[in-house]
Formats: structure tokens, C-alpha cells, sequence
């Protein structure tokens, strides 16, 4: 156990080092184009979120579209300057095995479709950045992990909180022992999900409910901020079935993580209540970050024994945004064949503790994850 604690320390940790250590190798070998990519999936994320943010990219840019909205696709590839020969959909997805322009794809899908094309660029021979959470199960996770593996081309997991300044910032202050010895870490995030339509209420679809949506913030954040793995979880769920909205899936899941230190992790995820905040709690102080995990505006607050409270400002990282961060590590490791700091089995690791939570809450004991 030791041995992953001290992993887990270089996977996440040291985030902010392998960034800037991809990024000066890259520049070693200055690469004559940029990566291109082709989104997947063209919903709220993939079209408002992730596209606008190639104009911050040193090392990457959009190059394809993938859709089954030809209008839509047309309309955005026309905004961003992707030629109506890179516009695919779902049947005719495979053939960008030939269009050179297409160095990685990201998969912007609804859950249940992640693994089935993760699977088909791998076999398309692109690398594949792959929204969270990877999967709807661990048994697709490991047909994802195999089948890029077998094409020899990298996989990385859509964890964009590992490229934002304030949470690479409070791994840092936990690891220079700011707080002392961490003995409670708290993660919450939540939102009221209203219309019962929607593709993230259909278990089919979504795998599950808040905690295969937002509550895999929660999961990740109790790990790279204790920088420890659990080795064991207990959880407790609470769901209004009959409330429209959940007549498939969870609402409200708490649960308890058990560390090897001692230490513990309460995590807490929801579809009926705003939560985006998570906290450290040391022997001789804490963190507090509120909202945690946001787009934009985070915040960290540490308090020192009984130092007054102060307001930290986080430095900024080696790419103007969390975003471009993401976008841009992926090309850097392509490019000098690096392993990305969030690989398919971190996704696998976070499905394999999901799926423990769920067992937990229904079976209502504690369940082992060592």
C-alpha cells in the first residue's frame, strides 16, 4: 500500500511539474502543425465548452467533427474552419482512420456510448482523450484500456481538474505539509437536475445517476487531495422515487472513505441540492476550496492553527486554461510520447470505486477496495 501511496503522490502531486516537463519537451521538438482532433459528440460540452477553448492551445486545434445533427455540424464547422470533408457522423465514424488532419479524438458522449467509440478510434489508429466518467462499467473500462493498448495509441481520461491552478495549487500545499498531517478530507458536488428527459436521467444512458455524473468529482477530488487510495468505503443513498426525475436512478449518495494513514474522506454527490466544495483538515489546519471545482472562480481559503484565515491565490499554470491545459497535455504527449497523468486505468480505478459505492449503498455494509 505504500508503494501506490507513493504513485499516487507522482501521478497527482507532482501534476503541475509533468506539465511543465511535457511542455519543455515539446518545445524541444517544436512540432511543424498542431495536433489536430475531432470532437465526438457536439451537446452543451463538446460544442460550448471544450471547442472555443482550441484559440488557447499551443499544441493542439479542431480539426474534425463528429455528429448526428448534420446541421449542427455544419453550422459549427463553418464558425470554427473545419472543412465539410472532415464533418463525420455515427455510420461513417471509421474512415477517419484516413484523414491525416485527425491526430486524437475526444469522445464527448453520453456514458453509455464511451467505450464503443474509444474502441473505434483506437481502431482507427487515433489516440483518444475520453470524457468521464469512461464508462458505464469496469468490464468496458478494460475493453477500452486493451483495445488502445492493442492499436498503440495513448488513452487519457477528461479529468480537467487536474490542469486547474487551485487544485494543482492545494495538492501542493497539502504535499509541503501546509496543514500538517491530513486526517478529514470533504468533497461535495451536486445540482438540481430538473427536466426528467434529460439523457443523464436514463440509466441506459448514463449508467447511473448523480454519482456517474457530478459525483465523480467528489471521488477524484477525495483521492488527489489526501493523496492517498481508499481502502475501503461505506456509503448510504437517498432517493425520492417518486419524484419524476428518479424513477431510474439515484438521487443523493453520501459515502465514507477509509484511508490507509487513518485518515478519512466523506464524499457526497446529488441531483436535488448545489454543491462544489471541497476541504482538507489537517492537525494543524485546513484548506477549504468553495466552489472547488467550477469552470472559473475557484477559490482556496487556508487557516493555520489559529493564524487568521487567509484568501490563497493559486499560480497560474503552464496553459491559460483548465481546458486548453487538458487539450494541450494530451497533444504534448503524443508528440514526446509521455504517458498522459491521467491514463485509462485512472479512469478504471474511479470506476471500480463507483461501483463499490453502489454496493455498499445497497447492500448497507462496508465495503473492501483493497
Amino acid at each position: 500500500m505504500a508503494e501506490a501511496i507513493r504513485r499516487r503522490e507522482l501521478l497527482f502531486g507532482a501534476a503541475g511539474m509533468t506539465l511543465l516537463g511535457a511542455a519543455s519537451s515539446a518545445r524541444a521538438a517544436e512540432p511543424t502543425r498542431k495536433l489536430g482532433y475531432a470532437i465526438v459528440g457536439l451537446g452543451t460540452y463538446g460544442a460550448d465548452i471544450i471547442m472555443p477553448r482550441f484559440a488557447d492551445c499551443k499544441y493542439s486545434r479542431l480539426t474534425a467533427l463528429v455528429s448526428g445533427d448534420p446541421a449542427k455540424a455544419r453550422a459549427l464547422a463553418a464558425k470554427y474552419g473545419v472543412p465539410e470533408r472532415s464533418i463525420y457522423n455515427y455510420s461513417n465514424f471509421d474512415p477517419i482512420r484516413n484523414n491525416p488532419d485527425v491526430d486524437i479524438v475526444y469522445v464527448v458522449l453520453p456514458n453509455s456510448m464511451h467505450a464503443e467509440y474509444v474502441i473505434r478510434a483506437a481502431q482507427a489508429g487515433k489516440h483518444v482523450l475520453c470524457e468521464k466518467p469512461m464508462a458505464n462499467s469496469v468490464a468496458e473500462c478494460e475493453a477500452m484500456i486493451a483495445a488502445c493498448r492493442k492499436a498503440k495509441v495513448k488513452l487519457m481520461i477528461g479529468y480537467r481538474s487536474q490542469f486547474e491552478p487551485y487544485n494543482v495549487h492545494a495538492m501542493k500545499l497539502r504535499r509541503e505539509g501546509a496543514i500538517g498531517k491530513v486526517r478529514y478530507v470533504q468533497s461535495e458536488h451536486g445540482w438540481n437536475q430538473g427536466d426528467p428527459s434529460k439523457w443523464r436521467l436514463k440509466k441506459a444512458l448514463a449508467g447511473g445517476g448523480s454519482l456517474m455524473d457530478i459525483g465523480i468529482y467528489s471521488v477524484q477530488a477525495l483521492r488527489y487531495l489526501s493523496g492517498e487510495e481508499p481502502v475501503a468505503v461505506t456509503a448510504r443513498e437517498s432517493t425520492d422515487r417518486k419524484d419524476p426525475r428518479f424513477t431510474e436512478v439515484e438521487d443523493l449518495i453520501n459515502w465514507t472513505f477509509e484511508f490507509p494513514s487513518g485518515a478519512l474522506g466523506g464524499g457526497l454527490t446529488s441531483y436535488s441540492s448545489h454543491h462544489n466544495h471541497s476541504r482538507i483538515t489537517g492537525d494543524k489546519g485546513w484548506l477549504d476550496m468553495d466552489p472547488s471545482t467550477a469552470y472559473q472562480g475557484n477559490r482556496i481559503r487556508l487557516r493555520r492553527l489559529w493564524d487568521p484565515e487567509q484568501e490563497v491565490t493559486a499560480p497560474p499554470g503552464p496553459s491559460a486554461n483548465q481546458f486548453a491545459g487538458q487539450l494541450d497535455h494530451m497533444a504534448q504527449c503524443v508528440l514526446t510520447g509521455a504517458e498522459p497523468i491521467v491514463p485509462g486505468e485512472e479512469g478504471l480505478r474511479d470506476m471500480r470505486i463507483i461501483e463499490a459505492i453502489y454496493r455498499s449503498a445497497a447492500e448497507g455494509r462496508t465495503i473492501s477496495l483493497a
